[in-house]
């Protein structure tokens, strides 16, 4: 009689691991691949729209017809078109600046609402507010809300930031900076950060709550054994709470630049080729450019971050 063969655990996790994602698989095939295939199609060919006269004459139910033209977009895209390099470029820039500061300030936050103090949960719902105004419906009906409150005039914090004044010389503490030794870079990145408190906070929402699961799921044992050996705040978080959430640190990091990558000038620029100028060959030429560029990146940062990762079983 033959023994069943059990599975492992490693086995069960996975197999667990595979139905997460399964409804999410399901969509991208359904509805993702499609696309991505279109894309390629319209990146390596010369897209030509018909007239209703035409697609009743050829009966083509698409509404478009394709001519193979191999790399001619791409050599267009990148030697011709007066604007994409830069804006690929300012857009790429703009997500390493940013990603850093996001996931730095998230894991900060998660750590200060990890703690344990009256009004957590309120402190924890305002930090997630900018995620659920960020939903396209309630932003529109707060600025029609706006509009009618206001009688169609409205103005927004940075108008308002703008007029009252802040009083404060940024130029000053710059020149100052520069002048007592501090390289010119990091002083430029400080003061990018800087301008850049708002849209960090904004963008944080999803990652702290995720950190915060992180937190909240390290062993109590681990501080405790810590505490016993002797350790300072500054040796636990570095030796026991940041290995432990450095999984998370690889989720958040890939939301954080997909979620930066959706809202870039390089998506808009694309988007307005698209559906503005009518060009759908240099339009997917771009997305899929500036897609590639974001993938490399995630590629190398992930790969570079999984060699220094712990996971904890």
């Amino acid at each position: 009689m033959k023994k069943k063969k059990r599975l492992t655990l490693a086995t069960k996790r996975a197999i667990n691991g595979y139905m997460f994602i399964l409804p999410w698989l399901i969509g991208f095939c359904m509805f993702y691949v499609k696309s991505l295939y279109m894309t390629i199609q319209f990146s390596v060919s010369e897209v030509s729209v018909l007239t209703a006269d035409e697609i009743a004459r050829t009966k083509n139910s698409l509404g478009f017809s394709t001519k193979f033209t191999g790399l001619d977009n791409l050599k267009y895209v990148f030697l011709e078109h007066p604007s994409f390099n830069q804006t690929l470029v300012t857009s790429l820039k703009n997500i390493v600046i940013d990603v850093p500061l996001i996931l730095t300030f998230a894991l900060l936050m998660a750590m200060l609402l990890n703690q344990k103090f009256i009004g957590r949960t309120i402190f924890r719902a305002i930090f997630f507010i900018p995620v659920i105004m960020g939903c396209e419906a309630i932003s529109s009906a707060i600025d029609m809300a706006r509009q009618a409150a206001f009688g169609g005039i409205s103005s927004t914090s940075a108008e308002i930031a703008d007029a009252s004044g802040s009083g404060i010389n940024l130029d000053y503490y710059v020149t100052l900076f520069k002048d007592i030794g501090l390289p010119a870079k990091i002083v430029d990145y400080v003061v990018g950060a800087v301008d850049r408190i708002a849209q960090v906070v904004d963008l944080s929402g999803v990652q702290i709550v995720i950190f915060i699961a992180a937190l909240q799921s390290i062993p109590s044992s681990l501080y405790e054994v810590a505490r016993i050996e002797g350790a300072t705040s500054y040796e636990t978080f570095w030796k026991v709470t940041f290995p432990m959430v450095m999984p998370h640190i690889i989720t958040c990091l890939v939301y954080t630049v997909v979620d930066a990558f959706a809202d870039s000038e390089v998506v808009k620029k694309s988007y307005d080729t698209i559906f503005s100028d009518i060009e759908y060959d240099i339009g997917s030429t771009m997305a899929l450019v500036s897609m590639l560029a974001v993938c490399a990146i995630l590629f190398i940062v992930v790969a570079l971050i999984q060699r220094k990762t712990f996971y904890y079983n």
